[in-house]
């Protein structure tokens, strides 16, 4: 039996959970996601806590049951409080601006490197080498931030680019040169 399959999740105030087979829907303060599941997996609201059970005890659907349960806790957790990853732009010239739903990036390249952000997301950027991403979806907060840090991966030994805020990176060493 899965351990984390097993715990509930609590359901806040001002959250709605519409239960489908196959779907979840979660509504809240920030926006409303619908999380699918596999179809040996239920899931009930009982006194406030949404609870994931298992159709059968067949082992091919065991591995499902943490997923599904861990899913659906992120879409609850998405809808009341959100998520964040936040990203460091580091080069002398490297900056960032917003123009509308684009991200207009100076990243060293000859030309400037646009980015269309998705529906769903919003990003804020601080002094030009600080954006934070937003959203109630966590995986395509994820991937977006994931994204973006792709546009110019950090330099292993300068220490350029676009990476992610508290991310610690492995410097290299340079050629010694001759003496």
């Amino acid at each position: 039996m899965s351990r984390i399959g097993k715990k509930p999740i609590a359901v806040p105030k001002g959250v709605t959970v519409k239960i489908e087979p196959g779907l979840v829907e979660v509504k809240g303060p920030k926006g409303s996601l619908r999380q699918a599941h596999p179809a040996g997996i239920n899931f009930e609201l009982v006194d406030g806590h949404l609870h994931a059970k298992r159709s059968t005890e067949d082992p091919g659907l065991a591995k499902f049951h943490g997923l599904s349960r861990s899913l659906v806790a992120n879409a609850v957790a998405g809808v009341t409080d959100g998520f964040k990853r936040e990203l460091d732009i580091v080069g002398v010239g490297y900056r960032a601006e917003l123009k509308g739903r684009q991200v207009i990036l100076a990243l060293g390249y000859s030309h400037p490197v646009v980015f269309d952000v998705p529906n769903g997301i919003d990003i804020a950027i601080d002094k030009q080498t600080h954006l934070t991403v937003t959203g109630v979806d966590r995986q395509l907060v994820g991937q977006v931030a994931a994204n973006l840090r792709r546009l110019r991966k950090p330099d292993p030994y300068k220490q350029k680019g676009v990476r992610y805020t508290g991310e610690v990176l492995k410097k290299k060493a340079g050629k010694t040169g001759a003496k």
